[in-house]
């Protein structure tokens, strides 16, 4: 990954060398940059907006929960390539119609930069991509209830250091709320929980990206709302959710940024906002006394699948 960075930082320093008489290179250059990080903003936002829930009933005043959870976002084969003309217009060009994203395959693009003022050009590699099939997202989340059959969730992960180059921290909040205290005719009819739930997640990733250690970030907020019904039988809950996801990754860089002799006057600072998209999930909760099992399938652009293994007192 930090190879990667580097030569698409490296393309972006080339043109905020005319930065100053040139604007339109500096916005195709950064359509380009987001088209090849885009898969990698969005599978963190499927995978921090999974996970909150293994059942839609609350916990009564005082109960809680710690469960530890890892979300595993599948890559779609549509997310390993991006068409080129639409990212890089007439400034960059190829021969090939599509390049490769960060999850693609590890094949580099031949690419040409075209100086939109003076018609000069000079070619360059685009990167492969890291060939991923899945991104995992470990976490630790915890439960409390309340009053009026609320309970709010914190979930938790303490900066991780992954290899020399790569630190990632994450925080996040969330409620859940039992709709069916509020129309007790239908609760007592319908023998099953149904509850509101939302949170949010931000997660924070630092990268090195030159051997002086010059530092870039990457931090994604992501937000989803849902609609969560379960029903329990014995030692097993099922549970179902539908509802939307939403999320903003804003991609960053520090001032003075020296790459290879080429240097950044200012921040380099790139907002990737996806779309709000519709999700829906089915799962399974096991539970052995006070130790609960659960497995859950997130069905999205970026499909999730959840495991954790917690401790759960009503």
């Amino acid at each position: 990954m930090k190879k990667n960075l580097f030569i698409i930082l490296a393309i972006l320093t080339a043109v905020n060398s005319y930065s100053q008489i040139i604007t339109k290179d500096i916005t195709q250059a950064e359509k380009l940059i987001e088209a090849y990080f885009t898969p990698m903003t969005e599978s963190f936002g499927s995978g921090l907006n999974s996970g909150w829930y293994n059942t839609a009933k609350p916990h009564s005043l005082g109960g809680f929960d710690l469960t530890f959870t890892t979300n595993i976002v599948l890559i779609p084969s549509s997310a390993k390539t991006f068409n080129i003309e639409k990212a890089g217009g007439e400034t960059f060009t190829s021969t090939k119609d599509d390049a490769s994203t960060i999850f693609g395959e590890d094949n580099k693009t031949e690419m040409t930069y075209t100086n939109s003022d003076t018609d000069s050009s000079f070619s360059f590699q685009m990167p492969g991509g890291l060939k991923t099939p899945a991104v995992p997202l470990p976490m630790i989340q915890a439960g409390i209830g309340l009053i009026k059959n609320t309970a709010i969730d914190i979930r938790y992960m303490p900066t991780l250091n992954i290899g020399d180059d790569i630190n990632v921290n994450l925080f996040g909040f969330g409620i859940k709320h039992d709709l069916l205290q509020w129309i007790p005719a239908i609760g007592d009819a319908i023998p099953m929980s149904l509850s509101f739930q939302a949170g949010y997640t931000s997660l924070n990733t630092e990268l090195n990206i030159s051997e002086e250690q010059q530092k870039v970030t990457l931090n994604t907020k992501a937000t989803t709302i849902n609609l969560v019904a379960s029903k329990k039988l014995l030692m097993i809950t099922a549970y179902a959710g539908v509802g939307y996801n939403s999320a903003i990754t804003t991609f960053s860089s520090a001032a003075d940024l020296d790459l290879g002799g080429a240097k950044f006057e200012e921040e380099v600072k790139i907002d990737f906002e996806s779309n709000n998209n519709v999700r829906a999930n089915i799962g399974l909760r096991l539970n052995i006394t006070l130790v609960t099992i659960q497995a859950d399938y997130t069905f999205a652009e970026y499909p999730t699948a959840t495991l954790g293994l917690g401790v759960s007192l009503r």
